[in-house]
């Protein structure tokens, strides 16, 4: 018998997408989001998560999604990478699915070769399609390491402090 993938299952958009369950460590609604001067577009800025600085990613910006409207069903998704770990924020999230590997379709039998190499391949679920994610790849390199700075740049941010206005 073979073993279904299990994903959490992410919606953007009217798009189902799923990561790898092994990755996710939890889903929280989205709290006040400190900004970061000079990250990139799709780096909304940090959060403290029970003590621990989270780069917070929105994946809608991400995937050029030019429209969204804030809403109660928003969630962060907190994925670790090995030391690393940060949010990624989505319409909702809330399930968990269960894929055979028979109904998994390989990227390159889908897309052309390194046209959206972040995708792992095409699930099909009761009628629907899930798209599968590398966050890996997803952010690439050079974008990780402007995440781990934007973390230690806002890790190093005074806190407490008050500003007075002349």
């Amino acid at each position: 018998m073979e073993k279904e993938l299990q994903v959490v299952g992410l919606r953007i958009g009217r798009e189902t997408f799923g990561l790898p369950i092994s990755i996710v460590r939890e889903i929280v609604r989205v709290p006040e989001i400190t900004s970061v001067p000079n990250a990139p577009d799709y780096i909304e800025g940090v959060i403290n998560l029970r003590g621990r600085i989270i780069p917070i990613v929105d994946l809608r910006k991400r995937f050029g999604q030019k429209t969204f409207e804030p809403n109660k069903k928003n969630r962060i998704v907190v994925v670790e990478l090995g030391a690393r770990a940060f949010g990624l924020i989505v319409n909702s999230a809330s399930e968990v699915l269960r894929i055979p590997p028979s109904e998994i379709e390989e990227p390159n039998n889908v897309f052309q070769e390194g046209e959206l190499d972040y995708i792992t391949g095409v699930g099909k679920l009761n009628g629907r399609l899930v798209i599968l994610l590398d966050v890996n790849r997803i952010l690439k390199r050079g974008e990780l390491r402007g995440i781990d700075e934007v973390t230690g740049s806002a890790a190093k941010l005074p806190t407490g402090e008050t500003v007075n206005s002349i």
